[in-house]
C-alpha cells in the first residue's frame, strides 16, 4: 500500500434525514437479526448519496434499523487523514468495509455510498463480510459519465476538467465497473423511489426485510374483476343497517387509513387496542382507538351462525363482512379506557352508550369508494392517492397539520415555521398536507363545508403557499379523546405518507361537559405523541404557543418575558366577533377567510 497522504479536500458533509432518536426508536421493534451491508458504488454524481439516505429513511420508517455511511461524511472524521492517492483510496475503502462490518454485526442494515472505483477494493470489502458470515450486497449505481457530469452538484467535474483536481474518477482515473453486482440501478432512467423499491425487493428475497412489513396501505375494496359476483352475493346475504357514523368508519377502513386492519376489529384486536394502544402485528403497530361495529342483541341473535353478512346504509348494500365474530360491547369500560371518563354528556361517549350491546368484527369487503355527494368528494383523497400526489409534486418531506377548526394566522405561523425548519435541515421541497377532519363532529363545531371554504380563502390570500400545500379531507369521525386520539390522527397521516406531524395545544381536547375545565391537560397530547410506540416513520414537530402581538399587529410566537405585548384571542371571543359582524385585530386572520366565518355565524343567528 502506498504512503498515506495528509488529508482530503473537496468533500461536503451531507445531513442525515433520520435523526438519532428516531433511529433509536426502531432498533429491535421487529424480531430477527437483519445485519448486512448494502454497498452502493458508482461515479461521483451517479446518485449514491441520494439513494443511500432515501433507502435509510424508507427502511427506518418500516421498522428496519439501519445506518447510512456516506463518502464525504466519513472523510470528515474517520478518514480525514486520507487523500485521493491510490494507497489512500485503498485504505479509505478498507476502513469503510471494517466499519460497515461492525454496523452489520450490530444488527443494522449498513448502507455505504462510496465511489469505490477499483474491483480489488470492493472484492476485499466483500471478503471482510463473508469472513464474518455477514451478507454483502454490491449495488452498482449506474449513470453515464455525461449525465453525472451534467449533474455535477459539487462542481468537481468542472475542477477536474480544468486540471484543478488530479486523479478524479471518470476523468483521469478509471472507474472499474462491477462485473456481477447483486443489483444495477439506472439512475438516469429510474426515479429514486423506483430504485429504492428495487433494493427493498432484493432485501426481501434475502429475508433481510420481512415481506409483511412493507405493505404500506391495505385497501379493502373488492377487486374490479370480482365486483359483480360480490355485489350479487351481498344482495342475497342477511344484512344489518348501519349508521352514518358506522359508514364513516367503513370509509376509513376501506381506504387503508387503519392499515393493517382487515375490517372491523375482532375481540383480540379490540383488547390489544384498549389495553396496549397498539396492534401486535409483526412488531408493534400504533393504533390507539377501537374501530368497532356495534349491533343490537336482536341483530346478533338473527345473524349468529352466518358465514357472511351485508352492511347496508340508507337501504343500499355497501359492504360484506366475512367470518363475523361477536363479543360483548362493554360500553362503560370502553369509554373509561378510551376517554378517561364515562360522563354521558360527552358527545361521543353519549353515542357509545346509546349504541348496540354487542360488537361484531370481521373481514370487510367494500363494494365501492364511499361518496357523500356534498360537493367535497374530490378532496377526499385516499392514502394511496395522497402518496401519488406527493410523488407528482416531487416532495422530499411531507408535514401534516390536522384540524377541525378554521385556520387563523397563528396556525399558519406554525406551518410556515415548520417549512422553514425543514428547508434548513436540507430538504429541497417540503409539502404541507392541510388535512381537516371530515367525519362526525360535535354540534357547536364549524361544519366541514364552511371550514373548507375558509381554508380555500386562506390559500387564495397566499397565507399558505398554494404551490406547496395539499388540502384534503380526512374521513375519520372525531372522538374528542385527547392524547389517546392524537396518536390515531398522527398514525393515519403516517400511512398517507407524512413524515412530519405538527401537534397543537390540547389536541383532540374539549372542556369537561360538567366542570367546563379542560378534560385533558393541554400539553400532554404533544408529550404522549413524542413517546408513543409504533410511530417510527413520523417525526413530531412540537407546538409553539402563538398569540397576537399587539406591537407587530401580527400573530407571533409568544414570549413570556413580553407578556403584555400579546393578546390571546380565544375561540369564544372569535365566535362573538364573527356573530356580531365585527373584525378581529389586523393580522389575526386573512380578511377573506374571516369573511367566510362571519357569513357562517350570521347564518346561524338567522336560523335561530
Amino acid at each position: 500500500m502506498g504512503k498515506i497522504s495528509r488529508g482530503s479536500t473537496n468533500v461536503v458533509y451531507q445531513a442525515h434525514h433520520v435523526s438519532r432518536s428516531k433511529r433509536g426508536q426502531v432498533v429491535g421493534t421487529r424480531g430477527g437479526f437483519r445485519g448486512c451491508t448494502v454497498w452502493l458504488t458508482g461515479l461521483s454524481g451517479a446518485g449514491k448519496t441520494t439513494i443511500g439516505f432515501a433507502l435509510e429513511e424508507y427502511l427506518v420508517s418500516h421498522g428496519i434499523p439501519c445506518y447510512s455511511l456516506d463518502g464525504d461524511n466519513v472523510r470528515h472524521g474517520l478518514n480525514k487523514n486520507l487523500g485521493f492517492s491510490a494507497g489512500d483510496r485503498e485504505e479509505n475503502i478498507r476502513r469503510i468495509a471494517e466499519v460497515a462490518r461492525l454496523f452489520a454485526d450490530a444488527g443494522l442494515v449498513c448502507i455505504t455510498s462510496f465511489i469505490s472505483p477499483f474491483t480489488k477494493d470492493r472484492q476485499n470489502a466483500r471478503k471482510i463480510h463473508e469472513a464474518a458470515g455477514l451478507p454483502f450486497f454490491e449495488v452498482f449505481v449506474d449513470a453515464p459519465l455525461n449525465i453525472c457530469e451534467s449533474r455535477d452538484v459539487k462542481g468537481l467535474y468542472k475542477k477536474a476538467r480544468a486540471g484543478e483536481i488530479k486523479g478524479f474518477t471518470g476523468i483521469d482515473s478509471e472507474y472499474e465497473k462491477p462485473e456481477s453486482p447483486e443489483l444495477v440501478l439506472k439512475t438516469n432512467v429510474e426515479s429514486v423511489s423506483e430504485c429504492i423499491q428495487q433494493v427493498v425487493e432484493l432485501l426481501q428475497t434475502q429475508n433481510i426485510v420481512p415481506h409483511g412489513s412493507i405493505k404500506d396501505v391495505l385497501e379493502l375494496f373488492v377487486p374490479e374483476n370480482k365486483l359483480n359476483s360480490v355485489q350479487a352475493e351481498a344482495e342475497m346475504l342477511p344484512s344489518i343497517e348501519i349508521t352514518k357514523l358506522d359508514l364513516q368508519w367503513v370509509q376509513v377502513l376501506s381506504e387503508g387509513w387503519a392499515t393493517p386492519l382487515t375490517g372491523f376489529m375482532r375481540e383480540a384486536e379490540y383488547l390489544q387496542v384498549i389495553h396496549f394502544g397498539t396492534l401486535l402485528n409483526d412488531g408493534v403497530v400504533n393504533l390507539s382507538i377501537p374501530i368497532v361495529l356495534p349491533i343490537s342483541t336482536e341483530d346478533k341473535e338473527r345473524l349468529e351462525g352466518c358465514e357472511a353478512l351485508a352492511l347496508s346504509y340508507a337501504g343500499q348494500r355497501v359492504a360484506v363482512l366475512k367470518n363475523p365474530e361477536y363479543f360483548e360491547h362493554r360500553k362503560e369500560e370502553r369509554c373509561a379506557r378510551v376517554w378517561g371518563t364515562t360522563c354521558a354528556k360527552h358527545p361521543h361517549v353519549k353515542m357509545v352508550m346509546e349504541s348496540g350491546d354487542w360488537l361484531v368484527g370481521g373481514d370487510l369487503l367494500v363494494l365501492e369508494k364511499i361518496k357523500w355527494n356534498d360537493g367535497l368528494d374530490q378532496y377526499r383523497l385516499t392514502p394511496l392517492a395522497l402518496k401519488q400526489k406527493f410523488r407528482e409534486m416531487n416532495a422530499d418531506a411531507v408535514f401534516a397539520f390536522q384540524l377541525r377548526n378554521p385556520v387563523h394566522n397563528g396556525h399558519a405561523l406554525l406551518m410556515q415555521d415548520t417549512r422553514r425548519q425543514l428547508l434548513e435541515r436540507g430538504y429541497k421541497n417540503p409539502v404541507l398536507l392541510l388535512h381537516p377532519l371530515g367525519g362526525w363532529t360535535k354540534d357547536d363545531d364549524v361544519p366541514l363545508e364552511w371550514r373548507m371554504k375558509q381554508h380555500a380563502a386562506v390559500l387564495e390570500e397566499q397565507v399558505l403557499d398554494p404551490k406547496s400545500t395539499v388540502v384534503a379531507i380526512f374521513p375519520s369521525p372525531m372522538l374528542y379523546a385527547g392524547p389517546t386520539e392524537v396518536q390515531w390522527h398522527c398514525r393515519a397521516r403516517m400511512i398517507a405518507g407524512a413524515n412530519f406531524y405538527i401537534v397543537g395545544r390540547d389536541p383532540a381536547g374539549m372542556p369537561h361537559p360538567e366542570t367546563k375545565k379542560d378534560l385533558y391537560e393541554p400539553t400532554q397530547g404533544g408529550k404522549v405523541l413524542s413517546m408513543a410506540p409504533g410511530l417510527t416513520s413520523v417525526e413530531i414537530i412540537p407546538f409553539r404557543v402563538a398569540a397576537y402581538n399587539k406591537l407587530k399587529r401580527a400573530m407571533d410566537f409568544y414570549d413570556p418575558k413580553r407578556h403584555d405585548d400579546f393578546d390571546f384571542i380565544s375561540g369564544t371571543r372569535m365566535r362573538k366577533l364573527a356573530r356580531e359582524g365585527e373584525n378581529p385585530p389586523d393580522g389575526f386572520m386573512a380578511p377573506k377567510a374571516w369573511k367566510v366565518l362571519t357569513e357562517y355565524y350570521q347564518s346561524l343567528e338567522k336560523n335561530n
